[in-house]
């Protein structure tokens, strides 16, 4: 039987249609991928179910009835939880308080009573956990655990989770996976959206793919491929594996020795770590979000103090380009066009700049040439970026910073949130810019790509490398353990 269905969703922003007739049925208790590439109307048809945006047309139905969802309260009473990827939590508050905040009030609240509550309901579901637990003191992998039973404990029985695994270590991952399939075992139905192609085929029993907006297939996970599915989220064939040359690494472009480095907050977030990068080489760096990436990236991109140690380039001056983890906060100025964003490093210089004027048609000549060199899809040079997909924000990110050829190269989680199409174009790129001889510095969550891409892979747990490797013989498994801080 059908739990949901979806007859003919469109919705409209303007002239663009996000959503153009879509019709999907998602069968009860089981589990059902949305794919598509960025800007394919995903996150639109998923705000549409959870009521944060109505429909212009089309019907939904539950459970063979048709509904109205007006706002994300009705949509839990209905049934209907969403999981966002980023985690909608009070740190401060235990994991009973967060449950139960916003259900209905009451004049006595028993605290010792929904603990109670809370551990059976866990208990339950195989979600393991302590109710009297701080929420700031907890796991990422666990801190997810809380945001699955806050939808299960206001009784939800369609279960949407935005991309669940992007913070994820490896064994949360494989935990995650267990604890959806238990959840669709015991009746739930979910609808999981992700980028990542082999979890949708290790987890999901159906997949609907999107693209501009329209459904393109929908498939049993058992008839298809990852390099099929691809396929159909691009609208051609897409190469999965990476055609990485041996490295032929040169000089030491990079030596740090015991680098210390301070939050905003003044705590030491990056502690005693020590390396060496050299010239045509990419060292990966593998670790939860949180463990000290950020402060290590701008450190060495000069836009953070060291308290401690040394940062030593031995080629002086060295370029460093720095492609930052936030394109639309740290890369970009939004409301600026293309054009603007391509020169935000070199305006003041020729041939952009000559007696203090910007130089229209050098600046003009210069787009139009980055936009064909990096596949930045824009109708015109002068549109804003806030305008452009996510894959394309990023690629005007990379135009600029290895337009002057870096010798160093900071990519701080250069692929988060963009579809496998744009992964593969920025992957093609860094690769092309290591055969240069650009000694880089490869930061990322994702810990297969991290090891796909590295010649190296250094592990960071709390703000220390616990470990660098051969990216070539290290294991899944081993990395995993130290990323959690176990193994070392």
């Amino acid at each position: 039987m059908n739990y949901l269905r979806l007859e003919n969703i469109t919705k409209c922003f303007g002239s663009f249609i996000a959503n153009d007739a879509i019709s999907l049925n998602v069968k009860s208790g089981s589990i059902h991928a949305i794919l598509g590439e960025n800007g394919a109307g995903k996150s639109t048809l998923m705000n549409i179910i959870s009521g944060l945006y109505q429909p212009d047309a089309g019907q939904i139905y539950l459970a063979e009835q048709a509904i109205k969802i007006t706002s994300p309260h009705q949509a839990i009473k209905l049934g209907i939880g969403t999981i966002h990827q980023h985690f909608m939590l009070v740190p401060q508050l235990t994991v009973t308080e967060n449950i139960i905040l916003g259900t209905k009030p009451s004049w006595r609240l028993n605290l010792h009573q929904k603990h109670q509550e809370i551990a059976a309901l866990s208990q339950a579901y195989g979600l393991e956990i302590d109710p009297t637990a701080k929420v700031e003191n907890l796991p990422v992998g666990i801190q997810q655990r809380v945001e699955i039973l806050k939808v299960l404990y206001r009784q939800a029985k369609l279960l949407i989770l935005d991309e669940p695994t992007a913070v994820l270590t490896p064994p949360e991952v494989k935990s995650l996976i267990a604890i959806l399939r238990q959840l669709a075992d015991a009746g739930n139905t979910i609808i999981f959206i992700s980028h990542k192609l082999d979890e949708v085929m290790n987890l999901c029993d159906t997949v609907t793919v999107l693209r501009q907006g329209k459904v393109i297939a929908t498939t049993a996970t058992k008839s298809t491929t990852p390099q099929k599915l691809a396929a159909l989220m691009v609208g051609k064939e897409v190469n999965l594996q990476l055609n990485k040359p041996p490295i032929s690494s040169g000089e030491v472009i990079l030596a740090v020795q015991n680098l210390q480095v301070a939050d905003y907050r003044g705590i030491t977030t990056i502690n005693n770590v020590s390396f060496e990068l050299h010239k045509g080489e990419i060292l990966g760096v593998a670790g939860v979000d949180g463990n000290g990436q950020r402060e290590l990236a701008d450190a060495l991109a000069g836009l953070r103090k060291v308290k401690q140690g040394n940062i030593k380039f031995t080629n002086q001056p060295c370029i460093v380009g720095y492609i930052p983890e936030d394109r639309q906060t740290m890369g970009l100025i939004m409301q600026f066009s293309i054009a603007q964003n391509l020169i935000l490093k070199s305006f003041k210089y020729l041939p952009f700049c000559r007696r203090f004027l910007l130089q229209q048609k050098a600046i003009a000549h210069h787009a139009q040439a980055a936009m064909q060199e990096f596949d930045i899809r824009a109708t015109d040079k002068d549109i804003k970026v806030s305008q452009l997909s996510g894959g394309n924000q990023q690629k005007v990110v990379l135009a600029r910073e290895l337009a002057r050829e870096p010798g160093l190269i900071i990519a701080m989680q250069p692929t988060r949130g963009l579809d496998v199409g744009a992964t593969a174009a920025v992957h093609s790129r860094i690769l092309a810019e290591r055969d240069r001889g650009a000694a880089i510095l490869y930061i990322s969550t994702e810990l297969e790509e991290v090891m796909a891409m590295s010649d190296r892979l250094a592990v960071i747990y709390r703000g220390e490398f616990v470990a660098i490797l051969d990216a070539a013989t290290a294991t899944v498994a081993e990395i995993g353990l130290l990323m959690a801080g176990e193994g070392r």
